[in-house]
């Protein structure tokens, strides 16, 4: 072996170490430059192309081959860095009140493609993640890709380390139902070979902003989000999911914002699960939902449509304070420094976003000193991207260990 091909290894020996931190660093888009992933790593030029090259040679990423500068920089042009847009791909599920939807999420928490599934979950657990996971297959031989792993978020607080669906209480699930062990056993039976994971769906959607929508930079972040039914939280602390000792913390649709109102699933009244979800804002506008569209899609078209009316209008008002009631004592526990809205709550922020403001501002300890942001979710379906990310967690992880093992 000549002494450059030596010092190509050593340089790539030393650096093995950094290549998830590196993969990591495209991935989330925060290395898109050789020279800014050289800076983030701490290491030399040289090592940080030994690196850039094998994340290269596994397909994961691709380096532009001539480097160049982008107008008004300075210093010497670097190499453009990518995900590679025909690489792998994790199967991501998730199961919902009004149906399930399959996709395929490639590196940088990119869709590739999506399969919408049935409208009536069923109430055997087994039945829905294996009608999923048969919709994720067939993505998968259509699109010919290699396939890392498969991560499902359901609309349930999910018990560690049993992997238990203990609330699931918009389907017709039983409580305690075993999904991640249904949904692994549904996946390996399909031929997929990587592992599968289960998480709560907000919990998910607070990753995946995390790590590539409005949560980007933020060290305490706090998601509260609205489906097609109930209220969800999550708290995503220095880039880590927070899920309390046993996976169930931020269960924040279960705050008490109307002591005298609606009753809830848990057994208590005035929850925000049941006094800021779609149906409460149906209900509210005096609007008796149909079942031919989701809950989701009929406030959103009522917002959009219609918010000119008053019954509308008040009736978002009245959700807006309910909201606004809810984060004000999240603010007060949990000091985060950004709050993000998805689902319909995304939707009643855009349309009046001074009065949520206003609202926490003034329920909240610190809110007049120094206000939070309040944003909207940035990402489609980010339930599903956040899903992908557990999947491809082991290889952000160690890259090349998990793929050597793969087969052409």
């Amino acid at each position: 072996m000549n002494g450059k091909a030596t010092s190509a290894r050593t340089r790539l020996e030393r650096g093995r170490g950094a290549l998830g931190p590196a993969l990591e660093l495209v991935h989330t888009g925060r290395a898109p430059t050789r020279a800014v992933l050289t800076a983030e790593l701490g290491v030399t030029r040289a090592t940080a192309g030994a690196v850039a090259a094998e994340l290269e040679a596994l397909g994961l990423i691709r380096v532009d081959s001539r480097p160049g500068a982008g107008a008004g920089s300075q210093g010497r042009p670097s190499h453009r860095l990518a995900v590679d847009e025909s690489g792998p791909v994790a199967l991501a599920a998730q199961v919902h009140a009004d149906g399930f939807r399959a996709a395929l999420v490639g590196l940088g928490g990119t869709i590739a493609a999506t399969a919408p599934g049935c409208v009536t979950v069923s109430a055997d657990p087994a039945q829905v993640l294996g009608d999923v996971v048969e919709a994720g297959v067939a993505l998968l031989k259509e699109s010919g890709r290699h396939c890392v792993g498969a991560g499902l978020a359901v609309p349930s607080a999910v018990a560690e380390p049993d992997g238990t669906a203990l609330n699931p209480l918009h389907l017709a699930w039983p409580a305690g139902a075993e999904v991640r062990d249904i949904f692994a056993e549904c996946v390996q039976a399909a031929g997929i070979t990587g592992p599968a994971f289960t998480g709560n769906d907000v919990n998910l959607a607070a990753l995946a902003e995390h790590r590539h929508g409005a949560g980007r930079g933020a060290r305490h972040l706090l998601c509260v989000a609205t489906g097609h039914r109930g209220v969800g939280g999550a708290l995503v602390l220095d880039g880590r999911l927070h899920t309390g000792s046993s996976g169930l913390a931020l269960e924040v649709g279960h705050l008490t914002v109307n002591p005298e109102g609606r009753a809830c699933h848990c057994g208590s009244r005035g929850c925000l699960d049941v006094e800021a979800d779609p149906l409460a804002f149906l209900t509210a506008a005096g609007i008796d939902p149909g079942p031919e569209v989701s809950l989701l899609q009929q406030s959103r078209d009522l917002l959009r449509t219609e918010y000119d009316d008053p019954a509308v209008r008040a009736a978002a008002e009245e959700l807006v304070d309910r909201l606004g009631l809810g984060l004000a004592g999240l603010v007060n526990i949990l000091n985060p420094d950004r709050i993000i809205l998805g689902g319909l709550h995304r939707e009643l922020l855009d349309a009046d976003p001074e009065r949520l403001r206003a609202v926490v501002a003034d329920r909240s300890l610190w809110g007049r000193s120094g206000s939070v942001p309040i944003l909207p979710c940035t990402l489609d379906h980010n339930s599903l991207v956040g899903a992908a990310e557990l999947a491809w967690q082991p290889v952000l992880d160690d890259p090349q260990s998990v793929l050597a093992q793969r087969v052409p």
